[in-house]
C-alpha cells in the first residue's frame, strides 16, 4: 500500500514537472514573439502635436507596420513616420515619389503639373475659401523628387513641419506605414490610405 502512495506522489511529482516544464516552454515562445512583432513587424506610436489634424490628433496611438516598405516602395497617400533629425519621429502623408515634379501654390498640391485631389483635407480647404482664404500658408517652388525619397505634407497644412521646410525624406529614414488607431477606444480605426 505504501509502495503504491509512492509511485503515485512520485507520478504527481513528474506531471508537475512536466506541466511546468510546458507552461516555461510556452512563456518562452510568446515572448519571443512579442520581440520579434515589436521590433521587426509593427510598434507602437504617440501621435504628438496637431501637424495632422483633423484626421489625426495628439495622444492617439497608432500601429505601425515596419515590414511593408522592405516588400515594396511607399505610394501617394500613405501615412508614414519617419526619423526627422529633430529628436523625434514625424506622422506625415506621402504627397510626391521618385522623380515626380512636385510644387506647391496655396491650397492646390501639384504633381507632374496636375493638381493632386486630396478628399482628405476637403473640408478645411473649404471652410478657408468660404472665408476668403487659403488653407495652406506655405508654398513650396517646382523641385524634382530625387530616387529614393519622398515629399510629405501634414494635414494640417497652415501648423505642419514637413518637406516644405525639412526637404525630401529618404527611404532609410522611414519607420514604416501606420496602419491603425489603438487608442482612444472610441476611436479606433484603421488607417484610410487615399
Amino acid at each position: 500500500m505504501e509502495e503504491q502512495e509512492s509511485r503515485q506522489q512520485q507520478s504527481s511529482a513528474s506531471e508537475w514537472k512536466r506541466e511546468a516544464v510546458d507552461w516555461a516552454k510556452a512563456l518562452i515562445v510568446a515572448g519571443v514573439l512579442v520581440v520579434v512583432i515589436r521590433w521587426f513587424l509593427f510598434s507602437p506610436y504617440i501621435v504628438d502635436g496637431p501637424s495632422m489634424q483633423p484626421n489625426f490628433h495628439t495622444g492617439e496611438r497608432i500601429i505601425v507596420n515596419k515590414i511593408l516598405y522592405d516588400i515594396r516602395k511607399p505610394q501617394r497617400g500613405e501615412v508614414l513616420v519617419f526619423h526627422s533629425g529633430y529628436d523625434a519621429d514625424y506622422i506625415k502623408r506621402v504627397v510626391a515619389l521618385p522623380g515626380e515634379t512636385v510644387e506647391v501654390r496655396g491650397d492646390t498640391v501639384l504633381v507632374n503639373g496636375e493638381p493632386l485631389p486630396e478628399p482628405y483635407i476637403r473640408e478645411p480647404v473649404d471652410t478657408a475659401a468660404a472665408s476668403g482664404g487659403t488653407y495652406n500658408n506655405k508654398d513650396f517652388s517646382a523641385q524634382t523628387v530625387p530616387e529614393g525619397h519622398v515629399f510629405v505634407m501634414g494635414d494640417n497644412r497652415p501648423n505642419s513641419h514637413d518637406s516644405r521646410d525639412i526637404g525630401f525624406v529618404p527611404y532609410e529614414e522611414i519607420v514604416g506605414r501606420a496602419d491603425v488607431v489603438i487608442w482612444p477606444i472610441g476611436d479606433i480605426r484603421l488607417i484610410g490610405h487615399h
